[in-house]
């Protein structure tokens, strides 16, 4: 073998190590991307106020205490509609390894904690009547050790109509 046939080997060799880093860097960045989540801002911020009166009603029937707007558990359920916005579609989840138990810890909220979600072109009223008709969503909201609660939607960059809405309750 000659030397310069030697030389092309090794600068070979070097070309697919330079590629194969190259491309288990690619690799890395996506999967910390998946584990980012953005939080979005705008519409959806700052509606937890505008529930207190209806949510203090449907539990007042079932002979609950009221929820108290609570700005960390507002945040999370946010952060999830912004979410699921930005992937169109409901999930409970933020992307790989980042299931609601981990999403609240990264809020920073402590204790027992529910989420319910939904999407759709209603309002608001229309969507608490949806969740009071689903069994799970209604345990949600008048569970007796919930005292707290966030609530969020983000609106549907195709269709302005179209909501993805989170609820978080919290003790």
């Amino acid at each position: 073998m000659t030397t310069s046939r030697l030389e092309n080997d090794q600068i070979a060799k070097l070309n697919r190590r330079t590629w194969l880093k190259a491309a288990g860097l690619a690799v890395l960045a996506t999967l910390a991307a998946c584990g980012t989540v953005s939080l979005p801002t705008g519409q959806g911020a700052g509606v937890s106020s505008s529930a207190t009166a209806t949510l203090a009603g449907l539990r007042a029937t079932a002979g609950r205490g009221p929820l108290t707007p609570d700005a960390q558990l507002e945040q999370a359920a946010l952060q999830q509609a912004g979410y699921m916005a930005s992937r169109e579609r409901m999930s409970h989840t933020t992307g790989w390894g980042k299931d609601f138990a981990s999403r609240m810890k990264d809020n920073g909220v402590r204790g027992a904690a529910a989420e319910n979600i939904a999407e759709g072109r209603f309002d608001q009223q229309k969507l608490f009547d949806i969740w009071m008709h689903s069994q799970g969503h209604r345990r949600n909201i008048l569970d007796p050790d919930f005292s707290r609660f966030g609530l969020a939607y983000v609106r549907d960059g195709r269709d302005p109509n179209l909501r993805y809405w989170a609820l978080v309750l919290g003790k």
